[in-house]
């Protein structure tokens, strides 16, 4: 028989994600007492510290009290219901709180007004449909108001709609203008952008030096996308030199912060004993951390555990759940590893109708393990009728990617005769361990 292959757990690379909020000049306040110190209260609960005069007080989209924030919002809005930027910064408490349906009217008219945080904010709602439908232009063209007027997180939000295509024509070159706009300003997570163009060549040449020195500058401010972004050149060696150690510490920042990435990316880490010392059971619980967060590389990683036993007591049919979920999540390593276990019958019975479903995901899906795991299928007529056209057809896409087994099956089959007897090489584990960049396009403030 053809040789197959368990392709094995993988690490990532920090989403790329967006700011949602973003600044304006405070206005005068030349009303009464009363009315000054319901503006102050619900500036002090729901104001960004990316808004001009509101640095120090201004908080992140998730440290929003969102209970104290709505109320002392809908407080001085009740005092004023003329002012723009209470409007604003009550859409941007219910924002946080989500509850959609009433941020939208208020920041759509604070943004018709011109308020820049509003603009912002209501901007990246449009592009994602949060709230209301998706209509990635007019929210590009939001982002792009706010960004010409030079706030950092709108012009973060403007690179990612030209990283993605999002309601503008794709261009990396202006994401990454945009980006190093934002970067140059301190925006964290801009920062860590900025670094993920350089370190993928897009827009710009591909310069690993520059992409470690702006991923250092995000971690350096707590960016959690930095952190495990700069974790993963010091993982892979790349500008920097390998150090395990300080990817690690790397990844537990990010990790402390609940970032799926960071999380199972330690847990890979404390997996293999690679920078501290070995802890399965510990592993496991990063990795069951990452995937509730419906991380589909997490969820691959712990099905691996539990269908191995290792750090978890081994539970086939919790390993088949997660690999599900995760193949359908988009890892299709997870979709080779359910189709041989329906394959080989490994706590399961065997059912080749099943194997092929999974297998052909991956394969269809470019994967070489699966293209390779094909062949063998069709090689062996398991639940299909024998084809050796076919077989040679997968081994070819999969050589093609330099897979060695599926080399080493195309080159066996091709050079064997109609009758020749094949071997079975059994499951063996790939030395690849690194899964390419993964970029979020959930947005977040900054």
């Amino acid at each position: 028989m053809g040789s197959i292959l368990k392709p094995e757990r993988g690490l990532a690379w920090g989403g790329a994600v967006a700011g949602a909020v973003l600044g304006l000049m405070a206005p005068a306040v030349t009303a009464t007492p009363a009315l000054a110190a319901a503006f102050d209260d619900c500036a002090a609960e729901a104001a960004s510290q990316w808004e001009a005069g509101f640095e120090t007080i201004g908080k992140d989209l998730s440290g929003i009290d969102t209970k104290a924030a709505i109320a002392a919002c809908q407080k001085a809005l009740k005092a004023d219901d003329s002012s723009t930027q209470v409007k604003t910064w009550l859409g941007r408490a219910y924002y946080a709180d989500s509850q959609d349906s009433k941020a939208v009217p208020l920041l759509e008219e604070a943004a018709k007004d011109g308020n820049l945080l509003a603009l912002a904010t209501f901007g990246d709602m449009l592009v994602m449909g949060t709230g209301i439908d998706k209509d990635m232009e007019r929210g590009a063209g939001l982002l792009q108001e706010a960004a010409d007027q030079g706030f950092a997180p709108a012009q973060n939000s403007l690179g990612l709609s030209y990283d993605y295509g999002d309601g503008v024509d794709q261009d990396y070159y202006q994401a990454q203008r945009w980006y190093r706009a934002a970067a140059e300003q301190g925006l964290p997570r801009a920062e860590s952008n900025l670094g993920l163009m350089y370190q993928e060549g897009l827009g710009l040449e591909r310069d690993y030096i520059a992409a470690a020195a702006w991923f250092a500058r995000a971690a350096d401010h707590g960016d959690a996308s930095g952190q495990v972004n700069l974790g993963k050149l010091y993982q892979d060696g790349l500008g920097v030199e390998i150090d395990n150690e300080r990817a690690a510490e790397l990844y537990e920042k990010a990790a402390d912060q609940g970032d799926m990435y960071g999380l199972n990316n330690l847990g890979f880490l404390k997996e293999n004993g690679l920078g501290v010392d070995e802890d399965l059971e510990g592993a496991a619980e990063l990795y069951e951390k990452a995937a509730d967060q419906d991380f589909a590389l997490a969820q691959h990683n712990l099905a691996l555990l539990y269908e191995d036993g290792r750090g978890v007591e081994q539970d086939y049919d919790k390993a088949m759940e997660l690999y599900e979920k995760a193949a359908n999540g988009g890892e299709l390593r997870a979709a080779v590893n359910l189709g041989l276990l329906y394959l080989n019958g490994t706590g399961t019975d065997v059912d080749y109708a099943k194997a092929l479903q999974w297998t052909q995901m991956a394969a269809d899906g470019g994967q070489p393990i699966g293209q390779n795991n094909m062949g063998h299928i069709y090689e062996n007529g398991l639940g299909v009728k024998a084809d050796k056209d076919e077989a040679l057809h997968w081994y070819q896409l999969s050589a093609d990617q330099g897979y060695e087994l599926g080399i080493d099956n195309l080159t066996r089959l091709q050079n064997a005769g109609e009758d020749a007897a094949t071997t079975d090489d059994g499951v063996e584990t790939p030395t690849t361990t690194s899964a390419p960049k993964t970029k979020s396009k959930d947005k977040i403030s900054n």
